[in-house]
């Protein structure tokens, strides 16, 4: 696909088109998404509502690939980038699941100093950092590097001297823009392609060790569904939830067995979108289950004393407390496609069939 036209917004940019997301009135922290659309796009157009001195370096868009820059009166608000989901939680239930996922994490063979390490900022996700420090003190460990979507729990960890370099593709809440813009040497701002493109063979995904993400659904296939609801219904993108999954050593799901009345440990997703061989744990509110593919990490559960049960036992559990769904009716129309790491079709999302009430 041809991208025509990439409106990159930016904090502060120059006449000539060197532009970055600090510097400005208007902070927004790392631009790194726009680093391929400015590469491959045939007109390039950077919209800021600062125009800064030449020249205005490091600029993670660089001006040999700019054509345009328009000036505006607000480029936008940083208020709003942080949101509801970027939050450290105070849930028992969810700090009890992060709690577990950081003693996993410390009793696998990858805790050593200079481990590499993402997480994603759902509640319990983010909590593991919280967790996650009490053995790095104990160990007395430095993470090496921290990837992708950054929030201040990583920043604080890193002013705690815990973290050496903090590989930024986003900035998740205005605390970290604040952190970026206080310690550029602390920070690396990278691409997308940088980050995760499959076909790079030095992106940064591939040396990870642990990442720990979250999950709308996950089958006992460890197959994962983040774009579709229980309803079938489009909820958002996949991000580098699959990337991650693949590239790094131990990749830890955690997520409660239930939400509301639906299951999250069921026989089938909604949706593939993380296939289940590049998932090795999952943490639930009710018990964790490790990938019969993963003898190694099971051995290391043993050896430390730490349960684990089967993925169907947990799904029989969810089953026992919210009921079996009934099957989705699916229009024959495809309005998504769900494209695996290498190309290929991992699934696609139909058009659900609309009730009908009698």
């Amino acid at each position: 696909m041809t991208i025509d036209i990439a409106f990159i917004g930016a904090s502060a940019s120059d006449y000539y088109g060197n532009a970055a997301g600090i510097g400005g009135k208007n902070n927004s922290g790392v631009i790194g998404f726009a680093g391929p659309d400015a590469k491959y796009a045939n007109h390039v157009i950077v919209v800021t509502d600062t125009l800064v001195p030449f020249p205005n370096l490091p600029a993670p868009i660089n001006a040999m690939d700019v054509d345009y820059v328009v000036t505006v009166d607000e480029v936008g608000n940083p208020d709003k980038i942080a949101t509801a989901e970027a939050r450290m939680t105070q849930d028992p239930r969810e700090l009890m699941m992060a709690r577990n996922v950081a003693d996993i994490i410390a009793n696998t063979p990858y805790f050593k100093d200079g481990f590499s390490f993402q997480t994603g900022v759902g509640g319990p996700s983010l909590a593991v950092n919280r967790f996650l420090e009490e053995h790095m003190v104990k160990n007395n460990i430095q993470m090496g590097f921290a990837l992708g979507g950054i929030s201040n729990a990583m920043c604080q960890l890193q002013d705690k001297g815990l973290v050496k370099k903090i590989l930024d593709t986003q900035c998740f809440d205005k605390p970290t823009i604040e952190h970026l813009a206080k310690h550029p040497d602390k920070h690396i701002e990278i691409t997308t392609d940088e980050y995760a493109n499959p076909s790079n063979q030095g992106a940064y995904v591939n040396k990870l060790d642990y990442v720990v993400l979250s999950a709308l659904e996950i089958d006992t296939d460890f197959n994962v569904n983040v774009i579709t609801g229980s309803d079938g219904v489009l909820r958002g993108a996949p991000g580098g939830h699959p990337d991650t999954a693949a590239g790094s050593k131990c990749c830890i799901i955690v997520t409660p067995l239930t939400r509301g009345r639906m299951a999250t440990v069921c026989e089938k997703v909604v949706t593939v979108t993380t296939p289940g061989d590049t998932v090795d744990v999952l943490v639930t509110d009710y018990g964790t289950a490790v990938n019969p593919l993963r003898q190694d990490i099971i051995d290391c559960l043993d050896k430390a004393g730490i349960p684990h049960v089967t993925i169907e036992s947990l799904k029989e559990k969810a089953y026992s407390l919210v009921g079996r769904p009934d099957d989705l009716e699916w229009e024959d129309k495809v309005i998504a496609v769900v494209e695996a790491r290498d190309g290929s079709i991992l699934d696609v999302v139909r058009r659900i069939k609309p009730v009908t009430l009698d």
